[in-house]
């Protein structure tokens, strides 16, 4: 109320707080506390300005202004109502001094809400309340209105259904399958974050499936929906999209492990074989392992997400072939090729077994302990999460004799298979092996 100015709370904080969740699903504000005010950017500024730490003006023409104060992270910003140009990815704004207003160009009724300050009057002029009490799903203004504002909302729309086990308004899902194309004007970026926060909530099924069944994943993950294959009448087999959602609501909510599980599968339709003994999906691994590549650089994703989720994609099939009992060696080069997403692999391989077959899924539990057992044998004798050759390449060098090049790699590899078979062999043995193998090939 400083300066005859009125200032809001809004956002997560006043939908978590009724709603009785503290710290619910997330925003996406990298903030602690979002006010909106009829103050214009440059009152903000000059009112905030003695009460903060620091302030931060990088969104200024948008209307925010950032601060700190007494420690948490704020924004605050002028009431507005923004609209997209129907071909443009940046909203234009204009300001306005109405909280009303405002609240109507938000995305969802449950999110256009507002707490006067300081009197703590409730502002809630779309039914918000009610529609959380109802776990219903509306926009403030016309669906189509408020996806033509930030078509983005339409993914959103998933990411709140799934966190409040809401259900969607029939006019809001109407909307989304008619302008789910329109997503395509929004960033990979913003798609790709999005996404990433559907993932890690507990239970991201319900808006998955939103995402697939009113057209959205084709917009920008088509392979999800390739996955709904249709049942052979002759050679059943499960829903590959249903056992995938299964095994994303199966695993730990950790950003690489969900992204993994949701990948795991999306080499079968191009792999998908039906023969004498039924429905195939020989090396669906290998070229999943690559669509998961494609598909995640599309949507920008780090080059260390990429490695680490297309690696598992790559091994989620790796325990199966170890199907005679885990020797040493089997050990080894299990923990070798996982490197440091050995135990991320245990765990995806634990979820993709989702079977009804409680015999089956008994017998793989056991198998998955016994490996888990033996990894931590060998981890009390050898140094598994980095397994290496007991001669390094200058070793190698001095030892036969020979500059760095070619021969030197294919001694390491020598030495590396050696050390795979049979572990630890002291330095003194692995150096006569090596002038062993040295002279046999002819040197």
């Amino acid at each position: 109320m400083a300066a005859g100015k009125r200032v809001y709370l809004v956002g997560g904080t006043v939908r978590d707080a009724i709603a009785g969740r503290p710290g619910g699903i997330p925003d996406g504000l990298d903030v602690d506390i979002d006010l909106t005010t009829d103050a214009l950017p440059d009152e903000i500024e000059e009112l905030i300005g003695p009460l903060a730490t620091t302030t931060w003006t990088t969104g200024k023409r948008f209307g925010t202004i950032g601060a700190l104060v007494e420690g948490r992270r704020l924004e605050v910003t002028t009431h507005r109502a923004e609209a997209y140009d129907p071909q443009s990815r940046k909203p234009e704004v204009a300001f306005g001094d109405d909280v009303r207003e405002d609240l109507a160009r938000r995305d969802f009724t449950v999110n256009a809400m507002a707490l006067e300050l300081p009197s703590l009057e409730l502002v809630d002029p779309y039914g918000g309340t009610d529609d959380l009490a109802a776990r219903r799903l509306r926009t403030p203004l016309d669906p189509r209105a408020s996806f033509s504002d930030d078509p983005l909302r339409m993914m959103r729309a998933a990411r709140f259904l799934a966190g409040y086990d809401l259900t969607a308004d029939d006019d809001l899902v109407a909307a989304v399958v008619d302008m789910h194309e329109r997503l395509g004007i929004v960033s990979a970026e913003r798609i790709r974050d999005e996404l990433d926060k559907l993932l890690v909530l507990p239970k991201p099924g319900a808006g998955l499936w939103f995402l697939v069944h009113t057209g959205l994943a084709s917009e920008f993950l088509p392979e999800l929906p390739a996955l709904e294959l249709e049942q052979d009448p002759i050679h059943r087999h499960k829903d590959v999209l249903a056992h995938t959602i299964a095994v994303v609501e199966k695993a730990s909510p950790e950003k690489v492990l969900r992204l993994a599980a949701l990948f795991h599968d999306i080499g079968k339709p191009k792999t998908r074989e039906i023969g004498p003994q039924g429905v195939s999906f020989h090396h669906h691994d290998i070229v999943g392992a690559r669509m998961t590549r494609e598909r995640m650089k599309a949507l920008r994703y780090s080059s260390e997400d990429i490695e680490a989720v297309s690696r598992l994609v790559e091994l989620h099939l790796r325990f199966h072939t170890y199907k005679m009992g885990w020797t040493d060696s089997a050990v080894r080069r299990y923990a070798h090729d996982a490197g440091p997403l050995l135990d991320p692999l245990n765990e995806l391989t634990r979820s993709d077994c989702t079977t009804r077959n409680a015999a089956r899924a008994r017998e793989l539990s056991e198998r998955i302990d016994e490996l888990e057992l033996r990894l931590a044998e060998l981890r009390e004798k050898e140094e598994l999460a980095a397994i290496r050759p007991e001669l390094d390449g200058v070793a190698v060098m001095h030892e036969l004799g020979i500059p760095p090049g070619r021969e030197v790699g294919e001694a390491i590899d020598f030495l590396m298979k050696m050390r795979l078979e049979e572990g630890l062999v002291g330095e003194d043995e692995a150096r006569r092996r090596l002038r062993a193998w040295w002279e046999a090939r002819g040197a």
